[in-house]
């Protein structure tokens, strides 16, 4: 039997990964989380993409790192697909917008703005970034269990870091301060870079798809003179994740 061809960038086949799929950025944090799944081992590290799968309530689950921003994270799941899986949740950081939103707290995406451009590969941008319902509910139940101030609603996704942290040093810095005074106006909950892209996708490729995020700093409460402390532990947001799919895995093998 003819053994099928690794994907070119993840260098993962059919076998390598499960269904399930909790994914973060920094290949630094994806050891962290395969360390709460049983029997975890690493199936790849190519680029930015390092790799482990073990289990979770008995089904294969796999922990990915997908870098910084859309295109990074569109191979990722493109790839993943391609060898089986279908349901993705994402852990991050993320920076908060709404006053509300402090650091150490943590935001479940219910929707994300389009302010990227990788999901115009696969969407006309009047289609909605949404998140699987199914996924955003078990993220805010796991997170409120947990113990988290916990915030769901849209987050702002971008391209360019700087862009958001040094917007007056931009050429274009008239369009990037107008823009994110409206999502000041609109109570958008927080910005990061991939749930955009991901959302899309997912749905492009008939998958379910999620996203929580630690927050890291809220430089509108710095600007309002707020009391915060820069919070950069990722461990909770990680735990959220975890239990998260744990429900969403129960609650399919309660269908079957």
């Amino acid at each position: 039997m003819q053994e099928m061809e690794k994907q070119f960038h993840l260098q993962i086949k059919e076998g390598d990964v499960g269904k399930y799929v909790i994914m973060a950025g920094d290949p630094g944090r994806i050891p962290a989380i395969a360390e709460l799944f049983d029997d975890a081992k690493q199936v790849a590290y190519n680029r930015e993409y390092n790799i482990y799968t073990g289990y979770l309530c008995g089904e294969k689950v796999t922990a990915i790192s997908h870098g910084i921003g859309g295109p990074s994270t569109a191979i990722a799941v493109e790839e993943l697909v391609k060898c089986g899986s279908d349901t993705f949740i994402r852990t991050g950081t993320c920076g908060g917008i709404d006053l509300d939103v402090k650091s150490g707290d943590i935001v479940v995406a219910t929707g994300a703005i389009r302010y990227e451009h990788t999901s115009l590969e696969y969407a006309p941008i009047e289609y909605p970034a949404v998140s699987d319902l199914d996924i955003a509910i078990a993220l805010k139940e796991a997170s409120i269990e947990l113990g988290n101030t916990t915030h769901s609603g849209i987050v702002q996704c971008k391209d360019s870091f700087y862009g958001q942290h040094s917007p007056k040093e931009s050429p274009v810095y008239y369009d990037l301060l107008q823009k994110w005074e409206s999502w000041k106006r609109l109570g958008v909950k927080a910005s990061e870079m991939e749930s955009a892209a991901l959302f899309v996708i997912a749905n492009a490729r008939k998958c379910r798809a999620g996203a929580c995020f630690h927050v890291v700093w809220n430089q509108e409460r710095e600007a309002a003179g707020l009391d915060q402390k820069m919070s950069e532990d990722t461990s909770m947001s990680v735990k959220v994740a975890v239990e998260a799919m744990k429900k969403i895995i129960m609650a399919d093998k309660a269908k079957k």
